[in-house]
This record gives C-alpha cells, sequence and structure tokens, in this order.
C-alpha cells in the first residue's frame, strides 16, 4: 500500500510505544520567568505589582505559544508565585523553580529594583532580564545595574532592551524585543534538553576520523552529556537472538517493499560483485533489523521487556547517536546507509514522527552539530560531506555551461556516503510551492509520498561497502535556504563552531549529470552556494574561501537561515565561534561579552576562555 494510505489507516489507532523517547522527553524542562519589582511598599510597590506580572504572563505567552521541545509540545513555563522585590522572594522563587525543573529563568520588569538583592545565583541557569525602555520607570536602569551584578560575580546573562520608549500603558513586546526574546528562549531549550542525555557510540572510530573518536570531557563539560559505548557485536546479537518487536519487523518490510523495492536503482557494480535478488532481499531486511536496532539501542523499546529482555528495553538515553560502519563492519555486512537514512527522516514504517539525529561513521562532533541545529529547529538534519568546491570555470570547463542565479559564484557539493534525511530532498513545499523541510509535526502522508518518490535506492558500491546495502540517491530541490555549521575541537582551545548560510541551488541537468557521474552517482547530492561578500581576507570573500577555512570534512545542514540561532546557544554554552556570516544586527550574546573589546568575535573568544565551559 501507498504511504499515504498506509499512514491514514494508522490514525486514530492506538499504537503501544515503540521506544521510551515519548517518557525520555516527557519530564520537561521549564523556563523560569522572575518578575522583578521595586520592593518599597507604601504605594511604590503596590502600583507597580499589575505592570510587572503583566510583563512575566506576556513573556509566558510568547513562550508557549511559539516554542517548542524536541517532541513537538509546547515550552512550558513557570512564573514565580509573587513579584521579587528582595533577596527572601527570590530564594522562594528558586525553590519553586528547582521543584519544578526548570532549566533557565528570564528577568523582567518595568522599574527599579534592587540589583544583588533580586538577580538568579545558580550558576548553571541559563539567564535573561529583560527591562522596559520606558521613561516613567527606568526598567532600563535594573537592567544595567543587574547586568553589572552579574558580570561581576561572573554569571553571565542577557540583556534584553528594546530600541524605542514605549508609553507607561504600552505593554505591548515590541518586535525587536521579541526578536531576542526568542533567541535566548530557544538556545535556553536546546540547552536544557540535552543537559543528562548521552550520545550513544555503536563500534568505535571510523577510517581514523577524528571526529569519529568520542572525547567524554567535552560532551560533559559543555553540554552536560554522557557517552554511551556499545560494540557492533550487539547488533549481531539481537538480529540473530530476534531481539527485536517482530510485528514491527513485519510491518516495516511491507512498509519497505512498497515504498522503497520498488524504487530500487540500477546495481553499478562490476557483475562479478552485484548481488541476484535473493541476496538483495537479505540486505534489505537486516538493514531494517539495523535500523529497529539503532533506535531500540538508542532510546529502548518497551516491547523488548514484553519479550523477556527487560535490561535491552531500557536503551542508552541517547538524544544523538552514531555508527561506526566503515569498514570493520562493512567490510562484511550491509552499511547502515538505509538505516541512518530512516532515523534522520520524519517518517517510517510507524508514520509521521520526530527524527533521530544520528551521525554517520560516528562522527561525534558532526553528530552534535546536527543535534544543536535539530533542537533549534525541530527539523531533520542532513549530514554530509564537504566534498567538492565546483568553480564557474571549473562548470564551464566540463559541461559548457554558464552558470547563473545563486550559483554563479559556483558551488560546494555537499554529498554522502549513502545515507542522509530524505527530508532533504527538498520535495515537501511551502505554502508558495517552495521546497522546505518541515518540523515533524507539519509533515503530512503527502509530504512523505513526495520524499519518497524523488529517492532512488542504489545496491551500494561493493568496492567501498564489501557487505552490500542500499544508498538513498536524490538531488535536493534548489532555492532552499539553508544553514551549514561544525563543531571542531583544537588542541589548546578547545571547541569552536563555524557556521554558514546559503541556499541549496539550482543547476541545469547536465550540471548535475556530469558532477554527479565524476564523484559517485548512488549518493545523495545537494548543490550548496553560501552567502559571501567579498571582503578580502574573509572567510566569505567568495565560495573556495568558504570551503578552504572549512574545519572538516563533514558539515551539519539545516533547513533555513538559523545561524543567529546558532551563535547565541554556542555562546550560552560558552563556545566560540570562529566563522560566520550571520549580520552584526542579529548577533546576540551574553552582556558581560562586550567588555572583553569592540571586536565581537575576538571578545567571543575571550569571554569563552574566561567563563569556561558552563557545567567543567
Amino acid at each position: 500500500m501507498r504511504m499515504g494510505n498506509w499512514f491514514k489507516i494508522l490514525v486514530g489507532r492506538l499504537i503501544p510505544q515503540i521506544n521510551n523517547f515519548e517518557i525520555m522527553m516527557n519530564a520537561h524542562p521549564r523556563i523560569g520567568i522572575r518578575p522583578i519589582i521595586d520592593g518599597r511598599r507604601g504605594g511604590i510597590r503596590e502600583s507597580l505589582e499589575d505592570m510587572t506580572m503583566g510583563m512575566a504572563q506576556s513573556v509566558k505567552e510568547l513562550f508557549e505559544g511559539t516554542l517548542r521541545y524536541n517532541d513537538g509540545a509546547h515550552v512550558e513555563c513557570v512564573i514565580a508565585d509573587t513579584t521579587i522585590g528582595g533577596v527572601a522572594e527570590a530564594a522562594a522563587a528558586a525553590d519553586k523553580f528547582r521543584d519544578l525543573n526548570v532549566g533557565a529563568v528570564i528577568s523582567v520588569t518595568p522599574c527599579w529594583c534592587y540589583g544583588c538583592e533580586t538577580i538568579d545565583m545558580d550558576p548553571l541557569m541559563p539567564k535573561a532580564i529583560w527591562g522596559y525602555n520606558k521613561t516613567e520607570r527606568p526598567g532600563a536602569v535594573y537592567l544595567a545595574a543587574a547586568l553589572a551584578a552579574h558580570n561581576q560575580k561572573g554569571l553571565p546573562a542577557f540583556g534584553i532592551y528594546g530600541r524605542d520608549v514605549q508609553d507607561r500603558d504600552d505593554s505591548s513586546i515590541t518586535p525587536d524585543v521579541q526578536e531576542k526574546l526568542l533567541l535566548w528562549g530557544k538556545a535556553a531549550v536546546a540547552t536544557m534538553q540535552m543537559r543528562g542525555q548521552a550520545y550513544l557510540t555503536i563500534g568505535s572510530v571510523s577510517m581514523g576520523i577524528a571526529g569519529s573518536t568520542p572525547v567524554p570531557d567535552f560532551f560533559q563539560d559543555y553540554l552536560g552529556m554522557r557517552n554511551e559505548f556499545v560494540d557492533t557485536a550487539e547488533i549481531t546479537r539481537r538480529v540473530n537472538l530476534g531481539i527485536y518487536d517482530h510485528e514491527e519487523f513485519k510491518r516495516a518490510m511491507e512498509w519497505v517493499k512498497v515504498n522503497c523495492k520498488r524504487r530500487e536503482g540500477p546495481d553499478y557494480n562490476r557483475e562479478d560483485l552485484r548481488y541476484d535478488r535473493e541476496n538483495l532481499d537479505r540486505v534489505w531486511e537486516y538493514s531494517i533489523k539495523m535500523a529497529m536496532i539503532f533506535r531500540d539501542l538508542m532510546v529502548g523499546n518497551p516491547v523488548l521487556a514484553r519479550m523477556g529482555y527487560e535490561e535491552e528495553a531500557c536503551g542508552h538515553h541517547a538524544i544523538v547517536g552514531g555508527f561506526q560502519g566503515q569498514r570493520q563492519w562493512t567490510d562484511h555486512m550491509p552499511n547502515g546507509d538505509f538505516a541512518e537514512t530512516i532515523l534522520n527522516t520524519t517518517f517510517d514504517w510507524n508514520g509521521i514522527r520526530r527524527p533521530y539525529t544520528f551521525a554517520t561513521e560516528n562522527d561525534t562532533l558532526n553528530g552534535v552539530s546536527m543535534l544543536f541545529l535539530q533542537l533549534l529547529t525541530n527539523r531533520a538534519q542532513m549530514f554530509s560531506d564537504v566534498r567538492t568546491y565546483w568553480s564557474p570555470e571549473a562548470v564551464k570547463r566540463v559541461t559548457g555551461i554558464d552558470l547563473e542565479g545563486r550559483a554563479a559564484g559556483g558551488f560546494i557539493h555537499l554529498i554522502n556516503s549513502g545515507s542522509t534525511t530524505l527530508d532533504a530532498t527538498g520535495a515537501m513545499s511551502d505554502a508558495e510551492g517552495g521546497p522546505v523541510m518541515k518540523p515533524f509535526w507539519e509533515v503530512t502522508s503527502e509530504d512523505a509520498d513526495a520524499c519518497l518518490k524523488n529517492t532512488t535506492w542504489m545496491p551500494s558500491d561493493r568496492q567501498y561497502f564489501r557487505g552490500g546495502g542500499f544508498s538513498c540517491h536524490f538531488r535536493t530541490r534548489g532555492e532552499m535556504p539553508m544553514t551549514m555549521c561544525r563543531i571542531n575541537l583544537v588542541k589548546g582551545q578547545g571547541p569552536v563552531l563555524q557556521i554558514a548560510e546559503g541556499w541549496a541551488v539550482r543547476v541545469p541537468d547536465k550540471v548535475f549529470d556530469t558532477i554527479n557521474l565524476r564523484t559517485d552517482k548512488t549518493w545523495p547530492t545537494t548543490f550548496f552556494a553560501p552567502r559571501v561578500n567579498g571582503i578580502e581576507g574573509s572567510p566569505f570573500e567568495d565560495v573556495y574561501s568558504v570551503m578552504d577555512n572549512w574545519g572538516a570534512n563533514h558539515g551539519a545542514i539545516s533547513y533555513g537561515h538559523v545561524g543567529a540561532e546558532l551563535i547565541t546557544l554556542a555562546s550560552m554554552l560558552r563556545i566560540p565561534v570562529c566563522m560566520h556570516n550571520v549580520p552584526a544586527s542579529k548577533v546576540f550574546r551574553p552582556s558581560a561579552w562586550k567588555a572583553f573589546g569592540m571586536d565581537k568575535e575576538g571578545a567571543d573568544f575571550r569571554a569563552c576562555q574566561v567563563y569556561g565551559p558552563i557545567y567543567g
């Protein structure tokens, strides 16, 4: 049956949870809102109560109506029981927040208040302060005083202050304030959701890739996460002993038969390396089991407990994972291409669902980069090799075609060895008919069908993957806004983040066909043109400069221009950004960063060095 019909059958049917990811993410961390007030009673405080609580309520409504958790639920906020005019009320708010799983706090005020008596003092809690810009009541004065106290005490906080003076009876959130509130809110929610989770490594180091070597200190100190490790022998054990949901496997086999096997592409292997139909079917079966087992290892599966495998049912509490694959596994077993693709996609045989962030070749640093993007956008993420820069001259030489539009300055060929999210086909469409990658709760069965129809499943190149496999093959639909990022570790410096906003570009078929044949005609392709500035010596002088300055062989790619969100998140985690093309007006970091010099990027490095990792 078609994907759309299959999904409709499931609507309204009570299906048991296939894993404990819902349980794992359901104890949502909350944002605490602290309404700060002038504590002088006898008229002043009383006159400000409604206005101050109104500010807190407006922030709550903004966050709860706009922000979402990784599972699609709306973000939850908690307002302190009373306004905070002194240390006793500040302590009472902290006690309440502790009991209600608050993981980040924002203070709001329209007036002067007592700085050190009212600020939040928890060193692990991301903080922001919004002070009204009004002449009748000096909320901005408190903002400045409280930020000075935070900076003096080494407790970084984000300051939010509107550009235009508002009238006393104007309780609206102006657009510039809303923009900063949401930048902070998205970063805070991402930070809270990572804390206490795990990165699961399945296997070991892939092909000597440095990022494939997990560095537990980085995960613990900067992200508040732990590392879990499982040998690939566990895959074999679970397959051989049947430690997976057999009913789900039957459902998956039927779904793959209809949606994938009938879209198999030609086998480009040498004749002596081509599998017959029986062996191709065997590879499909094993690949499906790998996908199910990877997921169960990450987040568990209550079905396994009912089968008598209580330990296996628990999973590893992993919000992100990766599979070594090459070469010890892929030299004799099916590769992870199908499993990695389907995990990173917003749908499978169980219907529409959140994507599981999962890194090819267990590149942990690219997996974390994907996780940042996924938590900030709630969309599926691409994992790609940053493979080749194609200059306009090189394209002209091999195809005879002049590049035009956003591709006129050349492009970077993003391609992965057979796996990336099917959402990256760009086959979903927005209201105007343009290509889009949607949050999973907006994905429809028609969207899923479109992605599947634009994907061909190619028998994997058995000179690369001796055990076979199936690699997804597609070309990303052009003119889709995208952001590429990458975390790198530098000895003596620590982690640094690179960001490049740009577009997936449209090129003539002849250009694609020529480049596709020169690279690998069984793998998925995205042609990416970053936004450049033409400034000599800049890493964004031209497209070549972006490629030349990229710090690793992989990149994580998201729909949309979300570089500003990444910069705010990185500063919250105290990870400096070494390269970005985000407009200066969109850069939002803690107030203390302004005290480290006038060059924003240098100040970012100095501040992160002084404050150190948030959990370190």
